[in-house]
């Protein structure tokens, strides 16, 4: 039996930022691999990453005849690469930095006779150094990593719950390698204007990922904000929306992000961490979707599927 705090535990930033930073661009390696052999999805759902039980998961990645897959597992810390015809290598997931992880990674993929040229320099990030070239992150903290895994095990669980409720267009559950975050987005059926691209990211990316209109939400460990938050955003964002009442009282509409954002740690500390998530999500997308006119009878289920839940009011699960 487990605990609250297994099941929710601390991830303060500040303690693991470094960590963070470091493992951003090593996922980032994997995900350029997946990005350069999949065939392309909507959205770029096609290069996402999955919550396994012991971390993320590429998924199946096609190379000619054979596939492969690439395992971040933060309970024996290592990146684990399988391919179809029997192999399996490992990199340690240690301090080192991003341009000796890199020469070990394309190492062990040349071994493979797996020949993927990726570009090098990292995405979504202001510092842009090549992964080569990269000497400066090199931190890995074993205690947070494995707090990220479970932290996102739990996130993923509720919003699976919260994406079983909609019926129209909805996007899996899946990782962003870019920008770290958990996600889930549900789509009304109209196209939406062109987005304006956002920083670090090309604007053909922006253009295909919003090309239709959006109420989105996930969890994203809080880069550049500060501290973990659950989000959620329309775009477009329609008239009215920033000033809608959202559930939880600890959440709000952050202008600087243009998102509804609610603090992890009001999660983590709920009484029921399950029903504050899932209202937060429900609430934002009701926001969104009433605003913007979306046919909720046609779009929604009208019966949720009957799931099972935790008993976290009790300090287990």
């Amino acid at each position: 039996m487990s605990t609250v705090a297994d099941v929710w535990p601390e991830l303060p930033l500040e303690k693991w930022e470094d960590t963070l930073v470091t493992m951003q661009r090593w996922m980032q390696m994997a995900g350029k691999i997946k990005l350069a052999l999949c065939p392309r999805v909507n959205h770029w759902w096609h290069a996402t990453f999955f919550v396994t039980p012991r971390g993320l998961t590429t998924s199946v990645i096609p190379y000619e005849s054979l596939t492969l897959r690439m395992d971040f597992d933060f309970v024996s810390h290592e990146l684990r690469i399988e391919t179809s015809a029997g192999a399996i290598r490992a990199i340690a997931l240690e301090p080192r930095s991003v341009a000796e992880f890199y020469e070990e990674f394309t190492g062990i993929l040349h071994s493979l006779d797996l020949d993927i040229p990726i570009w090098t320099t990292p995405v979504e990030v202001e510092d842009r150094t090549p992964f080569e070239q990269d000497c400066r992150h090199a931190s890995y903290d074993r205690d947070f990593a494995d707090r990220f895994r479970r932290v996102l095990i739990q996130c993923d669980r509720v919003m699976n719950i919260f994406r079983s409720r909609f019926q129209g267009k909805v996007s899996p559950v899946h990782f962003f390698w870019g920008a770290m975050d958990l996600a889930t987005t549900r789509f009304s059926g109209r196209a939406a204007p062109p987005h304006k691209g956002s920083p670090n990211v090309g604007r053909a990316v922006m253009l295909d990922a919003y090309s239709h209109e959006v109420s989105s939400c996930g969890f994203w460990p809080g880069m550049g904000y500060g501290k973990p938050a659950f989000y959620s955003y329309s775009y477009p964002e329609p008239a009215g929306y920033r000033e809608q009442p959202v559930e939880p009282k600890e959440a709000s509409y952050n202008a600087d992000f243009g998102e509804f954002l609610l603090p992890y740690d009001a999660v983590r500390m709920a009484d029921s961490p399950d029903a504050m998530l899932l209202a937060f999500l429900q609430s934002t997308y009701e926001a969104a979707a009433n605003c913007a006119r979306w046919d909720r009878k046609a779009l929604e289920r009208q019966e949720p599927p009957r799931m099972a839940t935790t008993t976290l009011e009790t300090g287990t699960v």
